[in-house]
């Protein structure tokens, strides 16, 4: 069958070496045309770029329409002019614009959105009024939760060039959830001792935080908002925050960080370093941020339980009596190891990613006589401080456990996002 023809497509890319347009994957074509279809054209800093880019939207346009198996000349469309708004009303794009959570018309602000997960951020930021122009996450399963609930999907690897070639040349703030990586200083050392300077490139190439360093340094954004798990300030004996903060404050931007509990919010003890940094060649240090108050936890477990659960979620016999005798016998070696019975008028520990796995961290009891019992993916959702109208639906239990649990909480990021737009607009 004859499929539609948009405007004239670029060769197919053959084993006999035909030329490639652009160095994007077929796992990225939704990517590209999802973005593509949010944002327009990619305002990359590399202007050389542009045609293999437009040539790369041209491929995710054509691949998606034979997915479609659309007849040839059902339906044209206007390529320069077909972005968003003519787009956003065609049936064949129905699925990338009718979401819970569209981006805000009129939006105030830019950001992107690095190592997205769920989309904790995004929420975030857009509650501020906040545009998201580009996003990067290379789970495919926390890809497919992304694009049910924003209608795009996140673009992959961000270490490569292929991905990063996407982000556009500006934007107001970087958002990133960034893994916690040891930096080797051993090369480091040796050039100070040859006398040579060393910078960030040096410093943390061969980690997650470098792609982020050269994000902002190549891009300069206003601000950033980063956020990692408590111990980054203690992680290799201190030289891994140092390094963090050594590279920030080189790229001239002020810093300001603080750990901050998630049970001012939601009912679940869950403590996160929050790094923020304003450009001081806008701001030149002056701007006034400071980080929102904390205050000891005002609601509970019960409130997020749903009143029907279904019975997959109680323990097993097997698996209840495995984590008692486990239990036990951390006990009589006087070590702290075990399951974590919640109190239902209190709050919860730290969910983890690992939480599929028996749910021992987090157990809700369910009576005499009855064994206890795992939270739902629901239910671990709000515990997050997902609203009920986000979906979760898109993936197995197993893989919304481990989104939850790698997820951020999403009104202690909306709180602090709430300030840095307070500060930006306020010195503006």
């Amino acid at each position: 069958m004859k499929k539609v023809s948009v405007v004239d497509f670029p060769e197919e890319i053959t084993e006999s070496g035909v030329k490639i347009y652009g160095e994007t994957s077929l796992d990225n074509n939704m990517a590209v045309l999802s973005q593509y279809l949010h944002n327009g054209f990619f305002d990359t800093a590399d202007t050389e770029e542009t045609e293999e880019i437009r040539n790369d939207i041209l491929i995710a346009i054509r691949d998606y329409f034979d997915s479609l198996d659309i007849e040839d000349g059902e339906k044209k469309f206007d390529f320069e002019k077909g972005v968003a708004d003519d787009w956003a009303m065609s049936p064949f794009f129905s699925d990338f614009f009718k979401v819970p959570f569209p981006d805000p018309k009129p939006y105030n602000f830019t950001f992107i959105d690095l190592f997205a997960g769920m989309g904790g951020f995004r929420l975030a930021m857009q509650a501020q009024g906040g545009k998201c122009v580009f996003s990067s996450e290379w789970n495919k399963y926390a890809q497919k939760t992304y694009f049910a609930n924003f209608g795009e999907v996140p673009f992959g690897d961000i270490t490569k060039q292929s991905t990063k070639r996407f982000i556009p040349k500006s934007f107001d703030i970087l958002c990133a959830g960034f893994p916690c990586q040891p930096f080797s200083i051993a090369g480091v050392s040796k050039k100070n001792s040859l006398g040579r300077e060393t910078g960030f490139k040096d410093k943390t190439q061969g980690t997650l935080f470098f792609d982020v360093a050269d994000i902002i340094s190549r891009h300069r954004p206003k601000a950033f908002y980063l956020e990692n798990v408590k111990n980054l300030t203690s992680h290799d004996k201190g030289n891994t925050f140092k390094v963090i903060r050594e590279t920030l404050e080189e790229l001239n931007y002020s810093i300001h960080y603080k750990v901050m509990d998630g049970q001012t919010y939601v009912p679940q003890h869950r403590e996160r370093i929050m790094i923020v940094g304003f450009n001081k060649d806008i701001f030149h240090g002056e701007e006034k941020f400071e980080f929102p108050e904390q205050h000891e936890a005002t609601r509970c477990v019960k409130e997020i339980l749903e009143p029907n659960i279904d019975s997959k979620y109680t323990l097993s016999d097997k698996l209840w009596t495995y984590l008692q005798n486990y239990a036990e016998k951390h006990r009589e070696k006087g070590n702290g190891f075990g399951y974590g019975l919640v109190d239902l008028n209190g709050i919860a520990r730290t969910l983890s990613a690992r939480y599929y796995k028996d749910g021992s961290e987090i157990l809700i009891p369910q009576g005499k006589g009855k064994n206890p019992r795992r939270l739902s993916p629901r239910e671990c959702a709000r515990l997050m401080g997902y609203p009920d109208s986000y979906k979760l639906s898109q993936v197995s239990d197993v893989q919304a456990y481990r989104q939850c649990g790698n997820s951020v909480i999403v009104p202690l990021i909306t709180a602090v996002s709430e300030q840095i737009i307070k500060t930006i607009n306020g010195y503006e």
